[in-house]
């Protein structure tokens, strides 16, 4: 049975093509520690399309999880700017680490990886307003993306495929679809306890999948 989504109010959104993003999709990249738990947290929000873990702001080439070099965790997110600005997701960015201490490791350091002058002059300009109004200095450091590298396929969707009696038969039915379907990163936003109830039922409501699958589901998020 083929996974399907009700696309009545985000029909460019929800699209689930594997490794295609809606048009007017824009990107962005954020290094906030261990890059599981930005991935669900992002994955949950409204007018997010997709979401990747990978590495990023490095000289290394090819960087893997074990062998990282100069790179950080991030999470990449693709999202629609018509429902959601790139202020909004600063501001998720913000709020959900520990951006007023360095970290122990850079692999793990708060960073802002800006895709354009617009994003790397936003995002600086709202670290001087952070600074400004609590008196501190953030650790985060603001640069312009030059690669981002794919994490290996056991860290993506992690909250997710953590749970196993959902998870391995989600990637069974979504196949290649899995890391790149908006669907999917809801899910894994929501079995981490993010999102509202409305918004988790809504989701699941609208999924056409075996019957005890979606109970699964239901006990999950």
């Amino acid at each position: 049975m083929e996974p399907t989504e009700s696309t009545a109010d985000e029909p460019a959104l929800l699209e689930d093509a594997p490794l295609e993003l809606p048009n007017g999709t824009a990107t962005a990249t954020f290094g906030m520690g261990c890059f599981w738990g930005p991935d669900a947290r992002f994955g949950a929000l409204e007018g997010v399309a997709r979401t990747w873990v990978g590495y990023a702001g490095g000289t290394e080439p090819d960087p893997t999880y074990f062998a990282l070099g100069d790179h950080t965790e991030v999470v990449r997110v693709a999202y629609d700017p018509e429902l959601l600005s790139y202020e909004e997701l600063l501001e998720t960015f913000w709020a959900n680490h520990d951006w007023h201490s360095s970290a122990p490791k850079r692999q793990y350091r708060s960073v802002v990886l800006a895709h354009d002058d617009n994003q790397y002059e936003t995002a600086s300009r709202e670290r001087a307003a952070i600074a400004d109004r609590t008196g501190r200095s953030p650790a985060t450091d603001i640069e312009r993306l030059s690669a981002f590298y794919s994490a290996e396929p056991s860290h993506q969707k992690y909250e997710l495929c953590s749970r196993p009696t959902v998870g391995d038969e989600l990637e069974t039915l979504y196949g290649d679809s899995f890391v790149d379907s908006t669907i999917i990163a809801r899910l894994n936003g929501f079995v981490a306890g993010y999102g509202d109830r409305s918004q988790r039922e809504t989701l699941l409501a609208g999924l056409d999948l075996p019957a005890s699958l979606l109970a699964e589901l239901r006990r999950t998020v």
